[in-house]
């Protein structure tokens, strides 16, 4: 991958936390040209009537004559209000991968029902989007300028005038904010918040946040590093911007944090290693990205990667820097780090 383009992807600010510099090029190959799968004329489950206004993260506010349902969301928001009972028909970003099946981003949605308008990085069918008569648009944003995560640079002017937005910052924060703010834009689209399974995905979130918690204070000397892996280069990403690793970092969990200078040319979010110097730090446990755009463990045959203390110990574990934003789909991330640290050998 050139410098060219990835000084283009930083400087846009479209980089996610697990900083796989390779995403872009690795974005054209991983999809299909299936831009249209199903869809219906109703794109939520909610059917409250009256007004309906919503203040986003980037301080706009959208306000309708009533609570919207031909809504189109970026893949990952739209699993989340899934898992709240608000259905979103209409998606954009990685929904599908190259064999058919659910992306992770797609959580529990039945993405074959799903009408997709990009499921690639620079992929929206503006026309299929216009045809569709959507109501509100939504999506993550990764800096703070408000960039709508997904949507591409080139058409965005189009997209906006078809629809208004919505954004959730999962910028520089800790993960506990977007998913209050993704609760209350659920409760907003008619969500019944006081749902049994609803409330118990919320008190099982906060048990497991405080099983981390004493799991870090347990073992301090336990050192996590979040990596991430494309054919030229092992992503070691800073904890600064992420809201994972941010959260994570709060509860006492001990990360490799490469210095400011190394991230520099990451944007902020991570630097680069060529495999050579991958063993370039010290870890008892690698969190790696499991977005499919990455090289996932199973499938990394560099030598020096199966070098490392942690990977010949079995301690590496998954990771999700875009994770789902709701209650249910995070608590097994809290979950399976402290598990992780509870367990790991000191190694490195």
């Amino acid at each position: 991958m050139s410098n060219a383009r990835a000084t283009h992807l930083t400087r846009r600010g479209i980089l996610a936390a697990g900083g796989a510099l390779g995403l872009g090029a690795v974005l054209a190959a991983c999809g299909d040209d299936d831009t249209k799968s199903g869809g219906s004329d109703s794109t939520a489950s909610a059917k409250a009537s009256g007004p309906w206004t919503f203040k986003d993260d980037r301080g706009e506010t959208v306000k309708l004559d009533k609570t919207p349902e031909r809504i189109v969301a970026f893949v990952g928001v739209a699993a989340a209000l899934h898992d709240y009972g608000i259905e979103v028909e209409g998606v954009f970003g990685p929904t599908k991968t190259q064999d058919g099946k659910a992306d992770v981003q797609a959580g529990d949605m039945d993405v074959s029902k799903l009408t997709v308008f990009g499921n690639v990085w620079d992929q929206f069918n503006v026309e299929q989007y216009a045809a569709f008569r959507p109501e509100l648009l939504i999506s993550t944003t990764f800096d703070d300028a408000g960039t709508l995560w997904y949507v591409p640079e080139a058409s965005k002017g189009k997209i906006a005038k078809l629809a208004p937005s919505v954004a959730v910052s999962v910028y520089d924060r800790q993960i506990t904010e977007p998913l209050q703010r993704v609760w209350e834009l659920a409760e907003s689209l008619g969500a019944d918040m006081k749902a049994a399974e609803v409330t118990k995905a919320k008190q099982d979130f906060e048990a497991a946040a405080e099983r981390l918690r004493k799991a870090a204070k347990a073992r301090p000397e336990i050192k996590v590093m979040a990596g991430s892996a494309s054919t030229e280069l092992f992503y070691v990403s800073g904890t600064n911007l992420s809201i994972d690793l941010e959260y994570f970092k709060a509860l006492g969990v001990n990360f490799v944090e490469p210095p400011e200078e190394a991230k520099a040319e990451g944007g902020g979010w991570y630097e680069g290693l060529s495999w050579e110097n991958v063993d370039k730090y010290d870890a008892d446990i690698i969190m790696m990205d499991d977005r499919s755009q990455t090289i996932q463990p199973a499938d990394i045959t560099e030598g020096t990667w199966k070098k490392l203390p942690a990977v010949k110990a079995g301690q590496v574990i998954a990771r999700s820097p875009e994770p789902i934003l709701s209650y249910a789909k995070c608590t097994p991330l809290l979950t399976t780090l402290a598990e992780a640290i509870e367990k790991a050998k000191k190694v490195g």
